[in-house]
Formats: structure tokens, sequence, C-alpha cells
């Protein structure tokens, strides 16, 4: 995995909120861009349970600068490139 695939799908998404599975489970996920899109913030809960995902991505900074917060590195990782969005038509 590159930072620059990561990247891409954190990029891909549109900022507001999305209902989402991972691991077959169901996340509600919020994403928002600030500072000129220089910095991304992200948070997904998980309905129904206790696991969640909350970030800070700083795409200028050093090719992209990813700080979770209080988690593993590759959780924040694994979540945006295997999560997949749940249609909502």
């Amino acid at each position: 995995m590159s930072i620059k695939q990561f990247s891409q799908k954190l990029s891909s998404l549109k900022d507001g909120s999305y209902d989402v599975f991972f691991n077959s489970r169901r996340y509600l996920l919020r994403k928002e861009t600030h500072l000129d899109s220089k910095l991304i913030k992200l948070y997904g809960e998980e309905l129904g349970g206790n696991d969640f995902i909350s970030l800070n991505y700083y795409p200028e900074i050093q090719g992209g600068l990813l700080k979770p917060c209080e988690m593993p590195q590759q959780k924040v990782i694994d979540f945006i490139l295997n999560l997949e969005l749940i249609d909502a038509s």
C-alpha cells in the first residue's frame, strides 16, 4: 500500500456524510476539508457498535502526512482502502 493509493481514495470522497460498510459492519462516515484543501478530517462511527475511525490528513506535507487520532495508522489505512459506500438511492 502506498500513501498515494490512500490519498486518492480519501480525496475521491466528497465532503459530507456517508453510510459505508467495512468488515461487514456499517459506519456513519463524515469527511470535511479545511484550509484550502490543506487539511482533511474524517470521522467514522460504527452503527450499533463501539468501533470508530478518526484521522487528520495533510496532503501537501511530505507527500501526504497521515495523523490518526488515538489508533494505529494501519487501521485507518485499511478502513479507507476497503470501505464500501452504501448506495443511498
